[in-house]
């Protein structure tokens, strides 16, 4: 009986002809007054800078504040970065760990020569991770990397977009040095 009840509701939540969207990577109160989005390479040394120097500071006091939310978007430069985006949204469950643990990782599996070599370090890098996603499945998989490949496209398009990071601020390009010194002098004068 528990068997049967199951499969209904694995049909009512998931019907066959149900198309399974991707859910973006946010971070935040979804209607908070400040929206940023930042457009990112997992293979980008000033990415995983942000990551490090700026977004503690900035999740600290505006996102955890419920002043702002961050949306983390995709723009690989390469086909590591964009294997790697591939895993970061694999769960897709629009969490950040992932995504985190990848950029404070990056010199671990950015090395090498061939896509190849990326690949094996991200590979042996997540084995030890319970995360709860399979490698292979989620580089292999062609609807979360159409996801991927909009989000660039989208930021060349609607942001003119060159260079990574770029910071969105209110549908507003952030054209300032990247720091958090910066960022909040201008995020001040939103609140």
């Amino acid at each position: 009986m528990k068997k049967i009840v199951s499969i209904i509701l694995f049909l009512v939540c998931f019907p066959a002809n149900s198309e399974i969207k991707i859910r973006p990577i946010t971070v935040g109160n979804v209607d908070a007054k400040i929206k940023l989005t930042v457009y990112e390479s997992l293979t980008c040394g000033h990415c995983a800078k942000f990551h490090k120097d700026v977004y503690p500071e900035l999740k600290e006091q505006y996102i955890d504040t419920g002043l702002a939310v961050i949306e983390f978007k995709s723009f690989p430069l390469d086909l590591a970065a964009l294997n790697a985006s591939k895993v970061a949204h694999c769960k897709n469950d629009g969490k950040s760990e992932i995504l985190h643990f990848l950029f404070n990782n990056q010199s671990k599996w950015v090395k090498g020569g061939t896509v190849e070599e990326f690949n094996t370090n991200l590979k042996e890098l997540l084995d030890g991770q319970k995360f709860g996603i399979d490698f292979n499945k989620c580089i292999d998989n062609k609807k979360i990397e159409d996801y991927v490949l909009e989000d660039r496209i989208e930021g060349v398009k609607k942001f003119k977009i060159n260079a990574t990071p770029t910071i969105i601020i209110n549908d507003k390009k952030f054209d300032k040095p990247l720091t958090f010194k910066n960022l909040k002098k201008f995020l001040e004068k939103l609140i």
